[in-house]
């Protein structure tokens, strides 16, 4: 039964997001893309609106009616992943934007927070620090397994955030890690978990990927958010180190290269990065 919350949200994401859009154009909340064409933005925003939406009847009927729509551990994943993407939305309404000299990277806030300013990425890698911390509380894990989860959670989110680049670049990850996972490990777990925000991440995907409107943070930590979550409640110890090994490298590489030159550079996944995109 909680292959409903993913139909569900996808059916209420179907009927919002459209709407969503247009009034993002109309309180002119709209950002130049890659190419300079004007998108609605933050869509992330909207996705996340269409998940809380959604969630109102699934929460009354899965307690009320003993339908067993949604997880149990989805109460610890909920207030990680929605206070995520609000951090997410702090960024993209008190940051800067795409100004050149808004603050990149890790380097780039460090550097702003030593000369004094208010740097949004700085204050969200504290509060996603603070989300990380407090959704892994409990799990009555010793120390090296504690910080893995920790780096793991954030360094997915901070690797999506780089991801979301392109139109439709992040929500493609996010579908072959899933993808990963589920053949993997032989399961559906990760699905009906979160199945309750997958569903409008993919009809945000279809919008991205039409360039009508760009995720911005908001949504990018919303996925990072997923994708994190995803790995903690699926891989094992040993993947989990694999994982954060993974993270790390990318994290690093993307610090100080192009991740897009790197997929230009590689035909396959060249044409997976553009498939589908206008």
């Amino acid at each position: 039964m909680r292959w409903i919350a993913l139909v569900l949200s996808f059916a209420v994401a179907l009927a919002i997001v459209p709407a969503g859009i247009r009034a993002l154009r109309d309180a002119g909340m709209t950002r130049d893309n890659y190419r300079g064409a004007s998108v609605a933005f933050p869509l992330g925003s909207i996705l996340l609106a269409a998940s809380l939406v959604a969630l109102a009847p699934l929460a009354v009927l899965d307690d009320r009616a003993d339908i067993n729509l949604l997880s149990a551990d989805l109460r610890r994943w909920f207030a990680y992943i929605v206070g995520i993407a609000f951090l997410g939305l702090f960024d993209d309404t008190i940051g800067r934007g795409a100004s050149s000299d808004t603050p990149r990277g890790w380097r780039g806030h460090a550097g702003a927070v030593m000369r004094g300013e208010l740097s949004s990425g700085a204050i969200k890698a504290l509060g996603a620090l603070a989300l990380a911390a407090y959704a892994t509380s409990g799990l009555g894990r010793e120390w090296p397994g504690y910080l893995v989860d920790l780096a793991i959670l954030l360094l997915a989110t901070n690797m999506w955030n780089l991801l979301d680049l392109r139109p439709g670049r992040a929500e493609k990850a996010l579908v072959l890690l899933g993808a990963g996972l589920c053949i993997g490990y032989w399961t559906f777990a990760p699905i009906e978990l979160l199945g309750l925000f997958i569903g409008p991440i993919l009809v945000g995907a279809a919008i991205t990927l039409r360039e009508e409107a760009m995720l911005g943070d908001t949504g990018s930590n919303l996925i990072g958010a997923v994708a994190g979550v995803w790995m903690l409640e699926t891989l094992s110890d040993p993947g989990r180190y694999v994982a954060l090994g993974v993270l790390v490298l990318l994290t690093i590489y993307g610090e100080f290269r192009s991740i897009s030159a790197a997929i230009d550079r590689v035909p396959l996944l060249k044409h997976l990065d553009s498939l589908g995109r206008s």
